[in-house]
């Protein structure tokens, strides 16, 4: 049992970073190309990126985070 709660655990963090990194370099890419160009009605490109960067960030941290703790109690 504890087996399978660490592996579905390693599988979020996992895909919690990955998604993050997705993210993070589509922000940059977002802010580096889409200056005042509006995105599919979500608004300007570059303040889009700016979200996406930081959300990315974030959602890296808590991927490396959550790896730490799966490591440490199973």
């Amino acid at each position: 049992m504890a087996k399978s709660k660490g592996m579905a655990g390693a599988v979020f963090a996992l895909s919690t970073f990955i998604i993050g990194g997705i993210l993070t370099f589509s922000g940059l890419g977002l802010i580096a190309f889409m200056k005042n160009k509006d995105l599919l009605g979500w608004g300007e490109g570059r303040s889009v990126g700016i979200l996406f960067v930081c959300v990315g960030l974030l959602a890296s941290i808590l991927g490396v985070l959550i790896m730490r703790i799966i490591r440490n109690r199973f």
